[in-house]
């Protein structure tokens, strides 16, 4: 008889074996956000279904407004890969999200805008101001890098803490000072009757975004995962040379009026790159300035979420 004891020793490696030996997949499960050009353009074009179905896996796609959202939902299982901003990713490390950053690429077009009538004109009159923006987004670590560079503190600021659908609403009605927002909704809303640009990213910092993975989809599927990462990379370059395209599936996909679509296009860099040890001190940053702030509950490592796609 195999006592309490021993079944409690043995668990643990049976445990490891089990996960190690999980079935591949047969399902992915793809969240995007809305307007995000590189999936949406694999959504529209049916890239992943192209390579994937051959292989007798199916893809299911999941929309989302933006990154938080999305990483939960990875999180508990709901969907397996999608793409987001520099910030979500910290947040979900240190919510214990067991997820990994695949794949980086270079961030769009992000700007913080204020409202028809404003009279700010320099990043150091948010001081006091209402400033919008999504929480844990990378528009929230754009408006701290952008204080930053002002002289401010993020006390010196009122956060307001909305999404994209909301903010804009917001920013029409008056009822904030500033919105800081990425690509298509910065394009959507740029050229609305006086609302201004008052800086631009390229004004205050570069950024990354990055596509993620849990790390269970990764670990059963490590040669579905290489596909997925050499495929983006394939979108990416004809990305770069079809911008009118891409421009009319996500106006096709979105609603969203196709000459703010292109103007994100046009403005996007469309740059898939491994990660690698630049990228991940980049993101060490980011999540130094959270933790700084008190904002990350904890301190992370992102080194210890990072796949690499040679390994």
């Amino acid at each position: 008889m195999i006592s309490r004891r021993h079944l409690l020793a043995v668990l643990p490696a049976f445990g490891i074996a089990a996960a190690a030996s999980a079935e591949p997949s047969k399902l992915l499960r793809v969240g995007f956000q809305k307007g995000e050009p590189m999936l949406v353009a694999s959504k529209r074009n049916r890239a992943f279904e192209t390579l994937l179905n051959p292989l007798g896996i199916d893809v299911q796609w999941v929309e989302f407004q933006f990154g938080p959202p999305l990483l939960e939902a990875m999180r508990v299982n709901s969907i397996d890969i999608g793409a987001v901003g520099d910030t979500p990713p910290v947040f979900a490390q240190a919510a214990h999200g067991d997820l990994l950053y695949i794949a980086a690429q270079r961030a769009g077009g992000q700007a913080i805008l204020v409202p028809p009538g404003s009279r700010l004109e320099t990043l150091q009159d948010l001081k006091g101001k209402k400033v919008a923006f999504g929480r844990g987004s990378s528009a929230h670590n754009l408006t701290i890098a952008a204080l930053e560079k002002a002289g401010l503190s993020y006390a010196d600021i009122q956060p307001i803490y909305l999404g994209p659908a909301d903010a804009g609403a917001a920013l029409e009605r008056g009822a904030i000072d500033a919105w800081t927002i990425w690509d298509p909704y910065y394009a959507l809303f740029e050229n609305r009757p006086g609302v201004r640009v008052l800086a631009k990213w390229t004004d205050i910092t570069e950024q990354n975004s990055f596509f993620m993975a849990s790390r269970a989809y990764v670990e059963a599927n490590t040669a579905t995962t290489r596909k997925i990462v050499s495929e983006l990379t394939q979108i990416a370059g004809w990305a770069r040379s079809h911008r009118p395209e891409l421009a009319a599936l996500i106006s096709q996909e979105t609603g969203m009026p196709v000459e703010a679509v292109q103007r994100a296009a046009d403005r996007a860099p469309f740059i898939v790159l491994p990660m690698n040890d630049e990228i991940v001190r980049n993101q060490q940053i980011v999540a130094n300035r959270f933790r700084s702030l008190g904002l990350l509950p904890i301190d992370i490592k992102v080194s210890d979420e990072v796949w690499r796609a040679s390994t």
